[in-house]
């Protein structure tokens, strides 16, 4: 698809992102799947809702894990499938084209772009867990950041490039959110030991949103202050909310929301970072999952 047709079909650009600006000029990029067509391709759309424009459309590979660069001209995305013959991290056009394999990415999930575009974070196998990784956009070199027997998942970048958060999963099947600075990599506990907590995002404004399967037994988002303080619940619902994404500004967050099964369609939503002003961004019975709101 051309960058006309696609400014066409998504009321705003998906290029150079502007220096200021409303969230609402600033497009969301997720990975969808339907039950007729289980292979995953990249959608854009507004976050003033129309009809998600098909980024990527591959019948036999699967493209999901997606984050912007800083710039808003590509994204890096998981590109898995083929028999195992494609698997790794790769980038592209904010327009859908221009596709580059990040070398030295097999098995990499959770990419993440670093605030000065240089970087990419992601997790990969080493032996049976997953670690943290950090290398330059063109893969090298790769610095292996955590060694731990949990697995160490979705890292995700401080405003000022200082940081990591993650979540950490333990044997036990607790998990919880971890933040490590990068010159020295100390690692600290964000949420507390024995939670369930999971995707943490980090905003502009030094918040971190993650989503915590409670005692009520559905997945809410939360919010927290990177040093652990000031705690808080957004969402209530009786169904399962996960992998939340701030908007540039750290006003609002896109999430996904499903039910309690995998036969549920799982839509994109909006919320004001205090819990109001919910909204239904995608409504079609498909599975749209893992979006990210363009800096």
């Amino acid at each position: 698809m051309s960058a006309s047709a696609l400014a066409m079909a998504v009321p705003l650009t998906l290029g150079v992102a502007a220096d200021a600006g409303a969230a609402s000029d600033h497009p969301i990029v997720f990975a969808r799947y339907t039950a007729a067509a289980p292979v995953e391709d990249l959608y854009g759309v507004s976050p003033t809702g129309g009809t998600p424009v098909n980024l990527t459309h591959t019948s036999t590979v699967s493209d999901v894990m997606p984050t912007w660069s800083p710039d808003g001209k590509r994204i890096a995305f998981v590109r898995y499938g083929s028999g195992g013959a494609v698997d790794g991290i790769w980038t592209m056009k904010s327009t859908g084209g221009g596709l580059k394999a990040v070398p030295g990415t097999k098995g990499a999930s959770d990419p993440a772009w670093s605030p000065d575009g240089k970087r990419i974070a992601y997790d990969k196998p080493v032996g049976a867990q997953r670690e943290i990784y950090v290398a330059d956009i063109d893969g090298t070199p790769a610095t292996r950041l955590t060694h731990t027997a949990a697995d160490d998942l979705h890292p995700t970048w401080s405003p000022n490039g200082t940081y990591l958060a993650f979540n950490r999963a333990d044997a036990t099947g607790h998990s919880r959110v971890m933040r490590i600075r990068l010159s020295t990599l100390t690692q600290t506990p964000v949420t507390g030991s024995g939670s369930h907590d999971w995707t943490p995002d980090w905003s502009h404004g030094d918040r971190i949103a993650f989503s915590r399967a409670d005692s009520s037994g559905f997945a809410h988002l939360y919010v927290v202050r990177p040093d652990g303080t000031g705690l808080h619940r957004i969402t209530t619902a009786r169904l399962n909310d996960k992998y939340p994404s701030w908007s540039p500004d750290g006003s609002r967050l896109v999430f996904t929301r499903g039910g309690t099964d995998d036969a549920d369609p799982e839509h994109l939503y909006l919320v004001r970072a205090d819990g109001t002003g919910l909204t239904e961004l995608t409504k079609t019975g498909s599975h749209d999952l893992e979006a990210d709101w363009r800096p």
